[in-house]
């Protein structure tokens, strides 16, 4: 992400395609190509939609690297759902200069969001951790 944001300025923000069943539990970025493969320019952010009204299936997941003029945004904005500041709320194209860019990530990703995911990201790390793996699967 950082070797990319190198190459786009302003803020930069890892995206990951999920199922329009999950969607609602994201961020939702509105994107453009740029040209690069896996770099999309984001045009657009909504907190939490409703699959009907995701404007695709990008989602942020956590990872940013943020414009400083982000932070002055984020403290104008108020909170989100749950009473926590939601990034993908603040007005991010205004605060960093219309430019934010999203890289696409696609590899093996542990969520430990819910209590399901929890579990399977401790299932998963237990089967590959050496002397514990293979008891542990069986």
């Amino acid at each position: 992400m950082l070797d990319v944001r190198d190459r786009w300025p302003g803020s930069m923000v890892v995206l990951m395609e999920v199922p329009p069943e999950r969607i609602h539990r994201y961020g939702c970025a509105a994107v453009e190509p740029t040209g690069e493969e896996d770099v999309v320019r984001v045009t657009g952010l909504v907190e939490g939609p409703a699959p009907q009204n995701a404007p695709n299936r990008y989602a942020l997941i956590g990872r940013h690297a943020l414009d400083p003029d982000v932070f002055t945004a984020l403290e104008r904005t108020p909170p989100g759902q749950g009473g926590e500041n939601q990034p993908a709320a603040a007005p991010w194209e205004p605060a960093a200069g219309g430019t934010v860019h999203g890289v696409v990530f696609e590899d093996l990703r542990h969520d430990t969001g819910d209590r399901a995911g929890h579990l399977r990201t401790v299932s998963r790390q237990a089967c590959q951790r050496p002397g514990l793996g293979p008891e542990f699967a069986t």
